[in-house]
């Protein structure tokens, strides 16, 4: 290992890959517009960027140097801009060989492709020059690019200067070279005013004060991509620590709350040391700054050295944040510190790419929170990533995990759960396949192959393969270059155990994909295990190979997927489904492999391929289960059954409700009320999940007694009647009785929202406001969020309705869409609100008469995701009808609602 500051100078001195000389000399300006990407004669290498921003009056003004290396013969230069103005006699190009400046004769920003077009009346010479360009832009409130976020200090109301580039936004706020493979260096200087603190990627290596201002410039950054270059001025507190081997990470946040970022902090070091050992690279740069924004589109970004967050991303205070969000914080500031490797240090190649930076940093960030957490039994809870990537990716309107992109306003829809979630699952099964040691081994070449570099999905199947001896490329493309994954059907016959693998869809239909699946099977016990790959439509076993008793074969219970670690389903034959059952009532399966018969029955049922009754009857196998992630999922599945049934047969809602409150009853016995002495994180987290179900089915104890809480809560804040942990349980009790002639609770709660400055606190209420069951408190909750009270990163966090509220949200939708669509139309949370209000419905006039309001009004920005809502519809409405059909569901509901 080498030391520090020889590695830094190995990051700067990073071998530069030899560019091809014969780039064509393109003739007219109209051939550079339309296309996905940058011509590739001139090639960025180092910027000199200054900016000055005004907080006041809210633009900036700015001017970039960039040296470039003109590797073909052209008399263009082709760059990205967008939304800035481009002083024209400021332009001029600067051969270092040779000392005329070149001005250019047209000047052209084509806004569609967000392109700047420098025309020269002669061919520029080959070899490194300086294009220099003066502009101005204004600091917008869209939360991308270079952005204003509003905060208080001393009581009044302030701005601060933020940037947010990925996917491709830094031409926002400088023209440049805005692809990921046009890596090169930054040197930045600030002009701001003196009081401020001023960040960015570098160490500040000088500050001029001159008045009211001061000049601040920054070391010189490594090689990157423009996405992760990053600004941010306003007031702050911070605290520090440091690594063992002498980075300087600090944490800062608004003034007044630096305590809540100490447990971030201790997170960060600790995250930071255990990535070191495992990818055996040291992190590469000599600080790194964790910065909480009051407004943040996404959860965090992962700016090289600067990185930035929502706040309920990284703040965690003792007294009033729950335990789910000290595990979200360790999980975003692991997902986040895991990208200074995976995204940073190694970049992918293009947007085609993105799951190599996302999928891993997911996976990345649950083994170093196991490092950190272990009682936290994270694995198990990484289910929740999988199962959301499953049900997104069992949408005939998915896409594969490398998806084409051909325009910048195509990427954000693919920050889904299939470049995060399915990328991180498939990551997980093939570690398992290969073996954790080979694994991480060949993760370090990989990193050290490619440091400072791009690279290709290709390229990391390469070096595993390398690694491992083992087929890895054929294996994988068949997981990452096609959209979908198999369901593999098991029946045994004549003492044969007979595998099946076809398509799944959600919506019954069949598929035409095959997938090379790594099966892993257990046989009446773990200690009976074998493991094949499937790479045929079927297979078939003699059951004895798999037997250590022989006599078992009739009887015995056999598991596919092994701990979940395959992204696939498993349907069992209605024999081997009944010994499954009889297996969870008997508590013989670890909590991954109890989550995944259940998900996958779940699955099979909305799909039509299992009967509703059925995992009813397996549901009620769950009674006394106890793991946190295990109830969690059956939770989930409780709402959404009980929703299924009310569109199919409403008389039977009282029945199921009832059926549900007993299922959950066991478990709320055990963790009751008050937090326990010592009692374990899964089992804070679990109480609140469980009131939260009780209140929604209705269970009137559980109303009253979060009722009383409540109301000594708004009393004393501070009351230990009502810990963080319950506090969302309340309060969607409360919401659940509150009416148009009963709105105490309501307006209790707002009060709440609007005295707390916790943005946890707040996430709490806004998530539970539209419990009620009162199409008219849904109304003035929906026009709540479109208040200046609620930041408009938060609204969509109050977008989940009741089910008696869907139709009013919809309207709301159609009567606010031109509203809506210009306050977040230019990023990804208006993906947020279609998929919210759409989804929930059940029948195929609605998914018409959705189709029909949107069929004017569709942007790039939300088709995909658009195309995937109505599909969701449609697939409700075929399990509602399917539903209505099924003989014995009467009988099985109310004898389970009595049982």
């Amino acid at each position: 290992m080498l030391p520090r500051r020889s590695y830094h100078q190995s990051l700067f001195a990073c071998r530069e890959k030899p560019e091809e000389q014969s780039a064509p000399k393109f003739q007219s300006m109209e051939q550079f517009i339309g296309q996905p990407r940058l011509p590739k004669f001139a090639v960025p290498k180092r910027y000199h960027l200054r900016l000055k921003p005004d907080l006041t009056a809210c633009k900036f003004d700015g001017s970039v140097s960039i040296y470039l290396d003109i590797v073909g013969h052209t008399n263009y230069i082709v760059l990205n801009a967008a939304e800035l103005s481009v002083y024209p006699g400021s332009v001029s190009f600067t051969n270092q060989n040779f000392s005329k400046l070149l001005e250019p004769s047209a000047i052209n920003l084509v806004e569609v492709d967000q392109i700047l077009v420098l025309e020269f009346s002669e061919t520029l010479p080959i070899g490194i020059g300086i294009l220099s360009i003066m502009f101005e832009g204004s600091l917008n409130d869209k939360m991308k690019g270079f952005y204003r976020s509003t905060y208080e200090h001393n009581g009044e109301k302030k701005n601060m200067a933020v940037t947010q580039f990925e996917p491709a936004d830094a031409r926002r706020c400088f023209p440049c070279w805005d692809e990921p493979a046009f890596k090169a260096t930054f040197k930045i200087t600030l002009d701001v005013p003196s009081e401020l603190v001023a960040l960015s990627n570098m160490p500040i290596i000088e500050e001029k004060v001159d008045g009211h201002l001061k000049e601040v410039s920054y070391r010189e950054s490594p090689l990157m991509s423009t996405y992760l270059v990053a600004v941010v001025v306003g007031f702050f507190d911070y605290v520090e620590d440091l690594t063992s081997d002498g980075v300087v990470v600090r944490v800062y946040c608004q003034v007044g709350k630096a305590n809540q970022g100490k447990f971030a902090l201790n997170v960060a070091v600790r995250t930071l040391e255990y990535y070191k050992e495992y990818f055996s690279v040291p992190y590469s740069l000599p600080k790194l700054d964790m910065v909480a924004i009051p407004d943040f589109a996404a959860g965090a970004m992962e700016n090289y050295g600067l990185v930035t967050y929502r706040e309920t991303a990284l703040l965690y205070d003792d007294q009033h944040s729950a335990a789910a969000n000290k595990q979200r914080v360790t999980i975003v500031v692991a997902h986040e510190l895991a990208h200074q490797w995976f995204g940073n240090l190694v970049t992918m190649e293009w947007w085609t790419h993105l799951w190599l930076n996302e999928g891993f940093a997911t996976w990345v960030s649950y083994l170093a929170t196991d490092s950190l957490f272990p009682e936290w039994k994270i694995w198990t809870q990484f289910l929740d990533e999988s199962t959301e990537g499953l049900r997104l990716d069992g949408l005939a309107e998915s896409h594969p995990i490398e998806v084409e992109i051909n325009h910048a306003s195509e990427i954000d829809e693919i920050f889904d759960a299939i470049s995060y979630r399915k990328g991180a699952s498939v990551i997980r099964m093939l570690q398992s396949y290969l073996g954790a040691e080979c694994f991480q081994r060949s993760l370090a070449s990989y990193i050290e192959r490619f440091a400072c570099f791009n690279a290709m999905t290709e390229d990391l199947w390469a070096v595993l393969e390398e690694g491992s001896g083992k087929p890895v490329t054929t294996l994988m493309n068949s997981w990452t270059k096609q959209k979908g994954y198999p369901v593999v059907s098991v029946r045994v016959k004549d003492q044969k155990l007979m595998f099946e693998q076809s398509q799944f869809l959600s919506s019954g239909s069949y598929g035409d994909g095959q997938w090379i699946v790594p099966i892993t099977l257990c046989c009446g016990s773990y200690e009976v295990c074998k493991s094949s790959l499937l790479q045929t439509k079927s297979r078939t076993f003699h059951i004895e190979e798999f037997l250590s008793d022989k006599s078992d074969a009739v009887s015995v219970w056999i598991k596919l997927n092994v701990d979940q670690t395959g992204f696939y389903r498993v349907k069992y034959d209605d024999d081997l489904a009944a010994r499954l059952r009889y297996a969870i009532e008997n508590k013989y399966f670890t909590a991954t492999d109890s989550f995944g018969i259940l998900d996958d029955s779940f699955a099979l049922c909305m799909a039509r391929q299992q009967s509703l009754t059925s995992l009813l009857t397996l549901m009620g196998a769950y009674r006394e289960e106890l793991d946190y992630t295990v109830l969690s999922n059956l939770i989930s599945i409780s709402y959404k059954v009980a929703r299924t049934v009310a569109d199919a047969v409403p008389d039977l809602l009282d029945y199921i409700n009832q059926f549900f409150i007993r299922l959950f009853l066991y478990s709320s016995d055990k963790l009751g009320w008050e937090p326990k002495q010592g009692e374990s994180h899964l089992d804070a987290m679990l109480r609140g999940e469980i009131l939260t179900a009780l209140a929604m089915f209705g269970h009137d104890l559980t109303l009253n007694e979060a009722s009383r809480r409540f109301h000594s809560f708004l009393d004393d804040r501070s009351t230990p009647l009502l810990p963080p942990d319950i506090r969302k349980a309340a309060y969607v009790a409360v919401m659940r009785r509150v009416s148009t002639f009963n709105r105490l609770g309501c307006e209790s709660l707002l009060r709440v929202y609007r005295e707390t400055d916790l943005s946890q606190e707040k996430m709490r209420i806004l998530s539970s406001l539209a419990s009620s069951p009162d199409p008219s408190i849904i109304l003035e909750v929906l026009n709540f969020l479109l208040s200046s009270e609620v930041r408009s990163q938060d609204a969509v966090f109050g977008l989940t309705v009741s089910r008696e509220g869907r139709e009013t949200a919809w309207k709301w939708l159609k009567d606010n869409w031109e509203h809506i669509s210009q306050t977040w139309g230019s990023g990804f949370l208006l993906t947020r609100f279609v998929s919210a209000i759409v989804s929930p419905f059940a029948s195929f006039e609605k998914a018409k008469e959705i189709e029909e309001f949107f069929a004017s009004r569709n942007k790039p920005t939300i088709a995909r995701t658009l195309k995937q809502s109505i599909e969701r519809v449609e697939i409700n409405a075929n399990w509602v009808d399917s539903v209505q059909n099924e003989e014995r569901l009467a009988d099985v509901v109310m004898e389970l609602a009595h049982r």
